[in-house]
């Protein structure tokens, strides 16, 4: 009954996909490995070449000691000799092995990185933001590492280990059967203890991902919100809040810790079991003529190159699951919805023919709920023109900022269209057109930096002139040109060093640099005061270049100055007139 049960067991772990899921994320791994098929056979061989050293050694051992016990000192510094020649060539295949092992393994981790890291950035929108920053941060970096880490743990040493536990066997076997049963004493034992601990593997890796993204998580949030911290008086709840995650973190380890520290012992006991038998086995053979001293020698340490094959063979169980585990996490990123850019190079082609006449936008009958079901628009219609400036008002959280993603095509409408039009041509809106497109959405946008480098992010080939007329419009080259280092200050993390309203002045500038058709504007401009909003949004009136520029706002200051304002109202856009934009005015 207990094997029909375990049969059961097995049939029901395949039926319920678990042992097909592994292999496909095993399957997975090596697709990043096989431009490095060619050293990873090179490495093999070298290893299988080394468990040949180590069988040649122990002959040379047992000759070695039979020598000197049977007094034939003639052959001695013969021996002697070819024993150290073996001993520095398995140092030297010893060292070139791990050269190549660590060779493999940075390599593909670098790919695995960089693969990893393009398909965050070109994951669907909204599907990556389902994952907190810590956890893409903990998947990138640690489980990256541990696939590349373990790419040559699996069949390269299963090939080693395989061949090093046969070759062993083999020549125990023709010198001395018997001694071959006490040599795999412990094997029945080994696959036991990992069995056990194959159960609790997975749950053990789940566990500790887990927790790596959560701490991870946590001290990104908690040094991208230092000032907050430090305002609110903070500092202290958050320390213990680390020392009460770290405190969790070591019970979950010393948990599992238990169990491998028994595992490690009761393994002990059994090698020693297994050692003395063999010593006193091979006592007894010696005393009775059967075998002489160097071939017992050579015995034992065969015995253990046995025992060791056949553990390494049995924990290659539980690191397969682990290295599973780390690709199963890896491909939930990488199997997520992917932007499509196939028409990116007809977007660059439609804009540079109509750069000169400028782009028209058009939003028709716009359709949009939130994958929590949220409705945030329902035939939301409007439009707009080259240098024409378009106001989005409503109260927050009606969905100015999802409109500006919309457009983007950071996220995708259920109904509707979105088109950029000009000349009698039109494409539709998707990620391709954002070549079309400047944004400056809510919050500090710099990047740590001189204000040079973060210009150049939006357009690496401006000059200094254009860079300087950018910061004239944006009402940031006065501040600028008082620093000491001017255009080569430094701006730290999150715009360190400038002030809320220098910060968003500058990143209209880098926005109005890239010379794109369309400018959106999200709050940009909530942190300067009425006459500088104002000058900036004059600026960008005036300014020649064919512009269509979108600004969503809660200040009415300067609806008076847009071509038109639209209203989200009802989950529509809706047109104020000028009696409506003045009572707003007065109203605020």
């Amino acid at each position: 009954m207990a094997v029909k049960e375990r049969i059961d067991f097995y049939i029901e772990r395949i039926r319920s996909g678990r042992l097909k899921e592994l292999m496909r994320q095993t399957a997975w791994i090596y697709s990043y490995s096989r431009n490095y098929w060619g050293m990873m056979i090179f490495y093999t061989l070298l290893g299988l070449g080394g468990s040949f050293m180590g069988i040649l050694t122990g002959f040379v051992s047992r000759d070695l000691i039979d020598i000197i016990t049977g007094n034939k000192y003639g052959e001695i510094a013969r021996t002697f000799g070819l024993m150290i020649a073996l001993s520095v060539f398995n140092i030297l295949i010893s060292q070139i092995t791990s050269y190549i092992s660590v060779r493999i393994s940075m390599k593909v981790e670098a790919d695995i990185k960089s693969d990893i890291f393009a398909k965050i950035l070109e994951t669907d929108w909204e599907s990556i933001t389902t994952y907190h920053t810590g956890d893409l941060l903990a998947r990138w970096s640690n489980d990256a590492s541990g696939v590349s880490d373990g790419v040559l743990s699996f069949i390269p040493n299963l090939i080693i280990s395989i061949f090093r536990f046969i070759s062993a066997f083999a020549v125990v076997v023709y010198n001395d059967w018997t001694f071959a049963v006490f040599a795999l004493l412990g094997i029945p034992f080994s696959l036991i203890m990992s069995k056990t601990l194959l159960t609790r593997m997975k749950d053990r890796n789940q566990k500790n991902a887990a927790m790596a993204a959560k701490v991870s998580g946590f001290n990104q949030e908690t040094f991208s919100n230092l000032q907050t911290i430090k305002s609110f008086d903070l500092v202290h709840l958050y320390i213990e809040r680390l020392k009460q995650l770290q405190k969790e973190y070591i019970n979950m380890r010393l948990g599992f810790q238990k169990l491998s520290i028994l595992t490690s012992i009761l393994m002990g006991f059994v090698g020693l079991l297994v050692t003395y038998s063999s010593y006193g086995w091979g006592i007894y053979r010696v005393w009775s003529g059967v075998i002489s001293y160097g071939t017992m020698t050579m015995f034992l340490g065969l015995s253990g190159t046995l025992t060791g094959a056949v553990n390494s063979l049995v924990n290659m169980v539980p690191s397969w699951i682990a290295l599973t585990t780390s690709a199963g996490r890896l491909m939930d990123i990488i199997e997520m919805p992917r932007e499509d850019y196939s028409h990116k190079r007809d977007a660059v082609a439609f804009m540079e023919r109509h750069r000169e006449e400028g782009i028209s936008l058009l939003v028709r009958d716009l359709c949009y709920t939130y994958r929590t079901g949220t409705e945030v628009f329902r035939c939301a219609s409007f439009e707009g023109h080259p240098h024409e400036t378009i106001a989005l008002v409503g109260p927050s959280g009606e969905g100015k900022t999802t409109m500006l993603r919309l457009i983007l095509a950071l996220l995708r409408a259920q109904e509707g269209t979105i088109t950029l039009e000009s000349g009698g041509e039109s494409i539709p809106v998707d990620p391709g057109t954002r070549c079309m497109f400047s944004y400056v959405p809510q919050g500090n946008t710099m990047f740590s930096g001189t204000i040079v480098e973060n210009m150049r992010n939006a357009k690496p080939d401006a000059t200094d002139e254009e860079i300087i007329e950018a910061l004239k419009l944006s009402c940031a080259y006065d501040f600028v040109m008082k620093l000491p280092d001017g255009l080569n200050a430094q701006v730290k993390e999150r715009g360190g060093g400038f002030s809320e309203g220098q910060a968003q002045r500058l990143s209209i500038a880098r926005a109005l640099l890239r010379k794109s058709p369309v400018l959106l504007l999200d709050e940009a401009s909530s942190a300067l005061d009425v006459a500088t909003e104002r000058e900036v949004i004059r600026n960008i009136m005036q300014d020649e270049y064919p512009r269509l520029c979108i600004v969503t706002t809660h200040r009415p200051t300067v609806l008076t100055m847009c071509n038109r304002v639209y209203e989200i109202n009802d989950r529509q856009l809706r047109i104020l007139d000028q009696e409506e934009v003045s009572r707003r005015i007065d109203e605020f």
